[in-house]
């Protein structure tokens, strides 16, 4: 980085807000295959290119708010909704020369590396929002799948224009598991990212909706657990099943579905050898291990 880096909310929102957004490499080949097949490509298609990408997603909602802004009869909070609106021919000319993250990042591989685990543990957390908003019946569950996808967006960008700040707070964490990453975040960046992505919402006029599900706010509210829970679970299971807090997370997931730790755990499809431990950890009776349970039912 030439100019240097802030230290305050309004120098980081500054600082983000005139930056150009990538977009995964894999995405801008997507969206190259879908253009080369135009008159076959629906506005479905596009859209789950769109919900692979957390960075895509964003660019897309902060256009069509910004294109719209005081003229939208009421706000879009959901990509389908953002992909019709704009049209598909209109769409690809939009990204038809998108930077990519590969490109941004050339040459950092500790960087890139980072930035990828964290797209690919909000891809998992879009994942288990969908399935559980599909299993409570929820009013629209690309909404809750969509909030979950951006619910560490300013985690991601930070990877993006700051990588060596983010190698530094992750370092300090890594070191010393007591310390509170908004704390750290703190120190390090004069802002916490909660903060950051707080501001950068409003800065983008990102619906009032998709900052309540991804914020903390309202978290009495069924839909704001499932956002949040499906969160911490990508998150505790990053580097596997083996985190302490993920049978709190399981117990707090079953609450929020009415089902059983066993119907939890063929839901969420998980490595054999750890159904016995988290079984037991529900309360479920020790003799599931042997009275007929086949675990050979939970794909890797």
């Amino acid at each position: 980085m030439l100019e240097p880096l802030p230290q305050d909310l309004a120098g980081w929102l500054a600082f983000v807000s005139r930056t150009e957004l990538p977009i995964l490499r894999q995405t801008a080949r997507r969206l190259d295959q879908a253009r080369q097949q135009i008159d076959q490509v629906s506005g479905r298609d596009i859209t789950n290119i769109v919900l692979q990408d957390p960075l895509l997603a964003i660019r897309v909602l902060a256009y069509i708010q910004d294109v719209g802004h005081g003229h939208l009869h009421s706000d879009i909070t959901n990509i389908a909704s953002a992909v019709m609106m704009l049209g598909v021919d209109p769409f690809f000319r939009m990204f038809e020369q998108a930077l990519t993250l590969e490109t941004m990042l050339q040459g950092q591989r500790q960087a890139l590396l980072g930035v990828l685990q964290v797209i690919l543990r909000m891809q998992r957390a879009a994942h288990y929002a969908h399935d559980w908003a599909f299993a409570r019946h929820d009013m629209n569950v690309e909404e809750v799948a969509l909030a979950a996808l951006l619910h560490d967006l300013a985690e991601i960008l930070l990877w993006c224009f700051a990588p060596d700040l983010a190698i530094e707070i992750r370092s300090r964490l890594q070191a010393d598991r007591r310390l509170h990453s908004a704390n750290v975040q703190q120190e390090v960046l004069g802002v916490k990212l909660a903060d950051l992505q707080l501001a950068l919402c409003r800065a983008w006029h990102l619906p009032v909706l998709l900052t309540t599900l991804m914020g903390g706010d309202s978290a009495h509210l069924p839909r704001v657990q499932n956002v949040q829970l499906a969160v911490k679970l990508a998150r505790h299971s990053t580097d596997g099943w083996n985190n302490p807090a993920i049978p709190d997370d399981l117990t707090a997931i079953q609450s929020l579905l009415h089902i059983s730790r066993d119907t939890l755990l063929d839901r969420l499809q998980l490595p054999p050898e750890v159904l016995p431990r988290f079984l037991l950890a529900g309360g479920e009776r020790e003799d599931h291990q042997t009275n007929g349970h086949d675990f050979s039912r939970h794909p890797r």
